[in-house]
């Protein structure tokens, strides 16, 4: 272990017996008695391993049990990571630079013991396909390529896609997006459907058993979800299931809706940013962990303005979807 103070929080004094490493309450933590002993916080920058940081301590007339003991502390309370210098070595200096706060806030955010290497490393790896080629749609790429995401590919949806996708038949638009995707060279991780979409992509992304994120802002109504584990999670077409359930009409709505939208769409500069935010948010759970857990799995995030709330909705598995999930598989 090369134990580091974890990057991100800042350490102040209490007065002149105490610690505090980081500022706000929900992060902090605070250590008396440390007045004699504080050189051992400057020890640890994750250049020494735990023997040298006890040894170069020791120099400095600091007992070997009371720097054992600070370091205890500070792992209990979170402020200790094992450096991640393998993953830092991997990365060009550059790149290491612009992701020093993915790393620190990632690391703080999970809890995780290696400075935010491992979801780093997970973020370097995926492959995540961005379909809409819209505001929100180019404000998540932008998002998820500062944020350390290694593959990023967008798909440009022309204004009368929705259109043209809806005169022609199912199995020409079916085969023609079949083809799409054995050209493209790498499997995605997740796709980000961005707006309306026909019926047919989220079909041939469940039978391909891709994860995919559906995204929707218009009538100053952002919503985020949901996010689709094929065989694991409720589909879109669950979602209609439900609708129709509730509103007979929806069927009838919802083949208009695919063919047409209203301009220009109600999603202003702040809604695309919001709505752009918490997609890449939900994107990287899903990479970084189970995507089963993330808040959008079985459920929607909604934002109605003028409300600056998120809330969420809970979508389950339809009993008669084609997708086959009963709730009693559902696993969050």
């Amino acid at each position: 272990m090369r134990p580091a103070i974890k990057s991100g929080l800042l350490p102040v004094w209490r007065d002149r017996d105490t610690l505090q490493i980081g500022i706000d309450p929900r992060r902090a933590i605070a250590l008396s008695g440390m007045g004699e002993a504080a050189l051992i916080v400057g020890l640890l920058d994750g250049s020494r391993d735990r023997d040298q940081v006890i040894a170069a301590a020791a120099g400095n007339g600091i007992p070997t049990s009371v720097t054992e003991r600070v370091l205890a502390l500070l792992a209990a309370g979170g402020a200790l990571d094992d450096f991640p210098a393998s993953t830092l070595r991997a990365l060009p200096s550059s790149l290491r630079i612009r992701l020093e706060p993915e790393l620190a806030t990632t690391s703080l955010a999970r809890r995780d013991g290696d400075g935010g290497a491992r979801a780093i490393a997970r973020r370097r790896a995926a492959v995540v396909w961005i379909e809409g080629d819209r505001p929100i749609g180019r404000a998540v790429a932008r998002i998820l390529s500062a944020s350390g995401i290694g593959r990023i590919r967008t798909r440009r949806l022309p204004a009368d896609d929705l259109a043209s996708s809806a005169r022609q038949p199912a199995a020409r638009d079916s085969a023609r997006q079949q083809r799409q995707v054995a050209a493209l060279p790498f499997r995605p991780d997740l796709v980000v459907l961005v707006g309306n979409r026909t019926a047919d992509r989220p079909a041939q992304l469940a039978r391909d058993r891709i994860t995919h994120l559906a995204v929707m802002a218009s009538e100053a109504i952002g919503v985020v979800g949901p996010l689709v584990v094929p065989g694991k999670t409720a589909c879109l077409r669950c979602l209609d299931y439900v609708r129709a359930g509730n509103d007979p009409a929806w069927p009838l709505i919802l083949a208009q809706i695919r063919s047409r939208r209203a301009e220009p769409a109600a999603c202003d500069a702040v809604l695309t940013a919001a709505v752009a935010a918490q997609t890449a948010a939900q994107a990287l759970s899903a990479i970084e962990t189970a995507p089963v857990a993330s808040a959008a799995a079985n459920g929607t995030l909604e934002l109605v303005l003028p409300d600056w709330r998120w809330r969420r909705r809970t979508w389950p598995p339809h009993p008669a979807c084609p997708c086959a999930i009963k709730p009693s598989d559902n696993r969050q």
